[in-house]
């Protein structure tokens, strides 16, 4: 497979709030320090947000390729995403994205499948696989029936 680009344009706006545009995409973004930090702005999208964003938007395009080609017939996939920023020697890190996928099936039958396409999903997210943070997965499968 040949490279590919994802172009991302920052424009800083005021204090400390920027604007993210792709020529790829249609929507702008606005971004800000978050709350925890000095001069940090509530309400608006962070870098910290938007790295758990793309792992749980990675997982989640990854688990419906992953499925369809499995064949498993599913009702509803969700999946809430909670990232840990910790201190570490001086330096913050993302040191864990947490995903709690929950996934409703159709057939009961299906159940130990569907658990094991989440964590062949998981396994297989590229943006996981790109980055130094842990995640962890908590599945949590229900049947229609």
């Amino acid at each position: 497979m040949e490279p590919h680009y994802f172009n991302v344009n920052l424009s800083w706006i005021s204090d400390r709030k920027g604007e993210l545009s792709s020529p790829e995409l249609e929507d702008v973004i606005e971004v800000a320090t978050p709350p925890p930090f000095p001069k940090g702005i509530d309400r608006i999208w962070s870098p910290e947000h938007l790295f758990t964003a793309a792992v749980n938007s990675c997982f989640m395009t990854t688990f419906l390729a992953v499925a369809e080609n499995s064949k498993l017939e599913f009702e509803l996939s969700d999946c809430k995403a909670k990232g840990k920023l910790e201190q570490v020697e001086g330096k913050y890190l993302m040191m864990e994205v947490i995903l709690e996928p929950t996934l409703v099936i159709t057939k009961e039958v299906d159940k130990v499948r569907a658990e094991r396409i989440l964590q062949k999903s998981e396994a297989a997210c590229l943006i996981s696989n790109s980055i130094k943070s842990k995640v962890t997965m908590i599945p949590n499968s229900q049947c229609l029936n």
